[in-house]
């Protein structure tokens, strides 16, 4: 049996592009193909950006977001947040395994698989995270 496979983690951020960067430079990453920085007055309206390694394997991914409460671990006020994303090679093999994770816990908090871009579903796993599942490649 084929199992999701990692496809990346994403964080979610105000400033995506200043995020990216952070993790570009301590990690030695580089964007993926079209998401590199705009040059020469171009005005970055990116909201959806990812890192890969040397190999072109996705490794984080940034989302924006409007407000994002800084975490105040290990106070639990707010709590570390972040999500990942499982890929899986076809939209048979997504539909069994959100059956799957539903038989495991989980819950689907959005059914997107009618968009044939990139089909997916997010879920919250039994603690109430979020996590996705969709069709991709790692």
């Amino acid at each position: 049996m084929a199992y999701p496979q990692r496809m990346h983690t994403v964080l979610d951020a105000t400033d995506v592009r200043g995020l990216a960067e952070f993790y570009r430079v301590l990690c030695g990453w580089q964007y993926r193909p079209g998401d590199d920085v705009p040059g020469d007055g171009v005005v970055d309206d990116a909201d959806w950006l990812v890192l890969v390694d040397d190999e072109g394997r996705r490794q984080l991914a940034f989302q924006q977001v409007d407000v994002l409460p800084r975490s105040t671990w290990p106070s639990q006020d707010v709590p570390m947040q972040l999500h990942v994303d499982f890929a899986v090679p076809s939209l048979g093999e997504l539909r069994r395994h959100r059956a799957r994770a539903e038989e495991l816990g989980a819950e689907v908090l959005l059914d997107r698989t009618h968009e044939a871009g990139e089909p997916l579903y997010v879920l919250s796993d039994p603690a109430g995270h979020p996590f996705c599942l969709l069709v991709g490649h790692p």
